[in-house]
C-alpha cells in the first residue's frame, strides 16, 4: 500500500465512524425502524444526561490542566469572532431579510462540536501534546469554554433580529441560559476542578458510563434529525451558511493559528472543530426565539454534507 493509499485509509476510519452513525440515524428515522419520536428522545437524554455527564466528569478531572490549552480556545474564539462579522457581511451580499439574519450567522458559527466534533478527535491516538495534556483532556477542555461562548453569541445574534439592543433582551437571553445542562455541567464542573474536590468511585463510574452513551447516541440523534428537519426553498441561503460553517471557518481559524504561533498537533484539533457541521441546537434555538426555520434546517443538512469534505482535507494535509 502506498503512502497516498495508507493515508486515505487512515482518513476513512477517523471519519466513517461518524458520518455512518448519522447515516444509520437517518435510516432509521426514515425507514420507521424505530418509532417516530424515538430517536428525538434519545437525544433528549443525551442532551439532558449523557453529555453533561462527559463535560463534567472530563472538566472535574482535568480543568485545573488546562492552561496549556488557553492558545488553542484563544485561537477558535478570535477565528470565531471573525466569522461572525463574515456572516453579517454575507448575509447582506445575499439580501438575507432582516429578521433572518440572526438564524444565518448562528447558522455560520455554532458548530457540533459535542456530536461531531468529539468523536472524531477521540478516534484519534490519545498522545500527549507540547505542555503536557493529551488530545482528548485538550479537545474537552476547548470544547466546553466554546460551548459556553455559542450558547452566548447564538442567542444574542437571534435577538438581535428580532429586537432592538435593549433591557428587554435580558429576561430572554438569562432564560435560555438557564435551562442549557451542557453549560450547566461545564460551570460544574469547572468549579469542581478548582476547589480541588473528587467524585466518589461509584458515582465518578456511573457519569462515567453515562457520558460513554452521550457520543454514539448523539450521533444517530443527527442523523434522525436531518430527515425530519424541512430543507426550504432558498437553497442559496443556507448554502451560504453552510459553506461559512464548513469552509470560511476552518481557513480563518488555519490563519489565527498560525500568526499566533500555535503548534501543528493543535492547530489540527482547533481545525477539525472549526469544521463541524453547524450544530443541530441552532435549529431548536432559532425556532424557539422566532428566527427562519428554512435557513436553520437547510444549513444543517449541508453543512453535514461540506463538513465531510473539509474534515478529510484537515485530516489528509493538517
Amino acid at each position: 500500500m502506498g503512502p497516498a493509499s495508507w493515508v486515505a485509509v487512515q482518513i476513512l476510519n477517523i471519519l466513517a465512524p461518524v458520518f455512518l452513525l448519522i447515516a444509520l440515524g437517518a435510516v432509521l428515522q426514515k425507514t420507521a425502524f424505530v418509532p417516530p419520536d424515538f430517536l428525538k428522545e434519545a437525544n433528549r437524554v443525551t442532551y439532558w444526561l449523557g453529555l453533561p455527564a462527559l463535560l463534567f466528569t472530563q472538566l472535574a478531572t482535568s480543568f485545573h490542566l488546562s492552561d496549556g490549552a488557553g492558545l488553542m480556545l484563544g485561537v477558535m474564539l478570535a477565528a470565531t469572532g471573525l466569522l461572525v462579522l463574515a456572516g453579517y457581511l454575507a448575509a447582506w451580499l445575499l439580501r438575507v431579510p432582516a429578521a433572518a439574519v440572526g438564524t444565518f450567522v448562528q447558522g455560520g458559527f455554532r458548530g457540533n462540536l459535542a456530536f461531531v466534533g468529539l468523536p472524531i478527535i477521540y478516534s484519534l491516538p490519545d498522545s500527549p501534546l507540547a505542555w503536557g495534556l493529551s488530545v482528548r483532556t485538550a479537545a474537552i477542555v476547548t470544547v466546553a469554554p466554546m460551548m459556553v461562548f455559542y450558547n452566548v453569541a447564538g442567542v444574542v445574534v437571534l435577538l438581535l433580529s428580532q429586537h432592538k439592543l435593549s433591557a428587554r433582551m435580558l429576561w430572554p437571553f438569562v432564560k435560555q441560559l438557564a435551562v442549557t445542562p451542557p453549560l450547566l455541567a461545564t460551570f460544574a464542573g469547572m468549579g469542581f476542578a478548582l476547589m480541588g474536590w473528587r467524585l466518589p468511585v461509584a458515582v465518578d463510574q456511573t457519569f462515567s458510563a453515562l457520558g460513554q452513551m452521550a457520543l454514539p447516541l448523539g450521533l444517530l440523534g443527527v442523523g434522525g434529525s436531518l430527515v425530519t428537519v424541512k430543507f426550504g426553498v432558498h437553497w442559496p441561503r443556507p448554502l451560504g451558511s453552510a459553506l461559512l460553517k464548513t469552509v470560511a471557518a476552518p481557513v480563518l481559524g488555519w490563519l489565527v493559528g498560525r500568526a499566533l504561533g500555535l503548534g501543528a498537533p493543535e492547530l489540527k484539533l482547533v481545525l477539525i472543530l472549526l469544521a463541524c457541521p453547524t450544530a443541530i441546537v441552532s435549529y431548536t434555538v432559532a425556532l424557539e426565539l422566532k428566527g427562519d426555520e428554512p435557513i436553520a434546517s437547510g444549513a444543517i443538512v449541508l453543512s453535514v454534507l461540506l463538513s465531510l469534505v473539509s474534515l478529510a482535507v484537515i485530516l489528509a494535509v493538517a
